[in-house]
């Protein structure tokens, strides 16, 4: 939001302490365009948000899937770890709900899942257009993977290099480094031009 000073961004936060934590850090940041919303993405209707009204949504889904692993006795992180309150597939049908025609839907998701979601994107008309897998060490497999698709777009996907998070043991890399604490580093607005955005879903 402060890289690109787009006119409206909505964030959709399913936990009201969650929620009241992202309204809370963009007043503090001074970002009046971001506005939080608590409310439950599998809802065909959410109030003040309209479909296929954004150029960008940006959607970081649960990594474990349902009946997957030991399950958190704290509430709050199991509903941000599985999908006790929303699947892969729900996240997926909102991201291409709200996105306009030609718009950009992007996920940070788990690697080893990356194989349930782009077919699960193409099924939306969500066409993945930039895939970057991300590994905490070279020599380490990938934990999470980076995703943009183009709601409605033809096929052609760019698979950029890997983004390496640690040189050794507790150092970032310089990229890793330059990504985190400068603002705006390796950002660019994937629609090219100014207009509604959702940080998260």
């Amino acid at each position: 939001a402060a890289s690109f000073q787009p006119p409206d961004v909505a964030a959709i936060e399913i936990q009201p302490v969650s929620a009241e934590l992202i309204a809370r850090n963009a007043a503090l940041n001074s970002l009046p365009m971001v506005g939080a919303r608590c409310a439950v993405l599998r809802e065909r209707k959410i109030e003040g948000i309209a479909p296929a009204s954004f150029d960008l949504v940006v959607a970081n889904p649960p990594y474990r899937a349902q009946a997957s692993g030991r399950e958190s006795p704290d509430e709050g992180r199991r509903m941000a770890r599985g999908e006790s309150a929303g699947t892969l597939r729900d996240f997926v049908a909102a991201a291409a709900r709200y996105t306009r025609h030609g718009g950009c839907a992007a996920f940070f998701f788990s690697a080893e899942r990356s194989a349930e979601l782009i077919p699960l994107m193409r099924c939306y008309s969500l066409e993945p257009k930039r895939i970057r897998f991300v590994h905490p060490r070279a020599a380490k497999p990938a934990s999470a993977v980076l995703i943009e698709a183009r709601k409605g777009a033809g096929v052609e996907v760019v698979v950029e290099p890997p983004l390496i998070i640690y040189s050794r043991k507790s150092a970032y890399t310089k990229e890793a480094r330059r990504l985190l604490f400068t603002r705006g580093a390796g950002t660019q607005s994937p629609s090219g031009r100014s207009g509604r955005a959702s940080p998260s879903l």
